[in-house]
């Protein structure tokens, strides 16, 4: 199968990682009432958002927040962490999935509210749920290569608009119980937002090497999850199955290839639902207890979910600490990260 990488890095660190939760919680009750119009006629049961993704909550920004003010604080909060000076940034990525305009990118506001240089490349990168893993992926290809110093990943998401949308068209009268299903997943967004600064390992003592890892792409199935503004559709089973295969043989390249992950100290993957985090434990045998569920407090957050469950995570990890980064992402998409902390 092709679009396969296996990558390893030198000397590129993860310094600080932050998140900002949305202050709103939206309970699934709250859901099941917006749509009860649709579940009745429709003969649908109320908790199917609790009992089969497992989602009970999720967030949205007050009035007058938006995604790139989160983003904003969620990067302001990590060069703090960091100790870095907004002026000592040479690269800035915005791997939001949330987007209001076609043009200019998310970036340059990001980059100009947070008053970095002139010199800061900005810039988005996009790929669904996976974008911000992406991310760090570049950026320590950059550090290694000499180009750059420290990096700015970030991502900001709003789910709300596009709940607001699927509540709209799912009450209509003419909504079935198919399209029910090919919005649930939308459903089961949240909001949120992430960064991370990255740097140089050796200037930063204490600070978490990222170690290497591997990427597979099965873009045959790149029309399994498509999503807009106005909604998104999803084949859910078909999203678990072919994720899954990708996932497997992902792990296996790696394995091939020389890396031990079969006993990590954490394994933080994209945050989805009860039935997709599951299904992976089982797939490639990791110990639940090594596995952080966040899902049903904060729902998909999408390519903020794995770096604002990694920065809860951070305040129990310990020096020597191995971590394993798994994400997916509709198109499909999927890396493994290692992380030395």
């Amino acid at each position: 199968m092709g679009g396969n990488a296996t990558f390893r890095h030198d000397n590129s660190a993860l310094l600080a990682i932050g998140s900002v939760e949305a202050p709103v919680v939206v309970t699934s009750d709250e859901f099941d009432r917006r749509l009860a119009p649709s579940l009745k006629r429709l003969r649908l049961s109320r908790r199917l958002l609790e009992r089969v993704a497992g989602v009970t909550e999720r967030r949205w920004w007050p009035e007058g927040t938006t995604f790139e003010d989160a983003a904003v604080e969620a990067g302001s909060q990590a060069l703090a962490e960091a100790g870095i000076e907004p002026g000592q940034v040479d690269l800035l990525i915005n791997t939001s999935v949330t987007r209001r305009n076609l043009e200019p990118s998310v970036a340059v506001k990001i980059h100009h509210e947070l008053g970095l240089p002139s010199s800061a490349m900005n810039f988005d990168l996009a790929n669904a749920c996976l974008g911000f893993v992406n991310g760090i992926t570049l950026a320590a290809n950059m550090i290694d290569a000499g180009q750059i110093r420290y990096a700015l990943i970030v991502a900001g998401e709003d789910a709300q608009p596009t709940q607001e949308t699927t509540f709209e068209r799912l009450n209509r009268e003419d909504s079935t119980r198919d399209d029910y299903l090919r919005e649930f997943a939308t459903l089961t967004l949240g909001s949120g937002a992430a960064a991370a600064v990255i740097g140089p390992h050796d200037l930063h003592p204490g600070s978490h090497r990222i170690v290497g890892g591997v990427s597979r792409a099965g873009t045959e199935h790149h029309g399994l999850c498509v999503g807009g503004p106005s909604g998104m559709f999803t084949d859910t089973k078909g999203l678990l199955d072919n994720g899954l295969e990708l996932v497997v043989n992902a792990w296996d390249e790696a394995h091939a290839n020389g890396w031990n992950w079969k006993s990590m100290d954490r394994y933080v993957t994209h945050q989805v639902s009860t039935s997709y985090t599951n299904a992976i434990i089982k797939a490639v045998g990791l110990v639940k207890s090594k596995v952080p569920i966040t899902f049903p407090k904060w729902g998909n957050v999408g390519p903020a979910s794995l770096p604002m469950t990694l920065a809860q995570e951070s305040k129990t990890l310990k020096p020597g600490d191995r971590v394993l980064c798994m994400g997916v992402g509709s198109g499909l998409n999927t890396t493994m990260m290692e992380l030395a902390w």
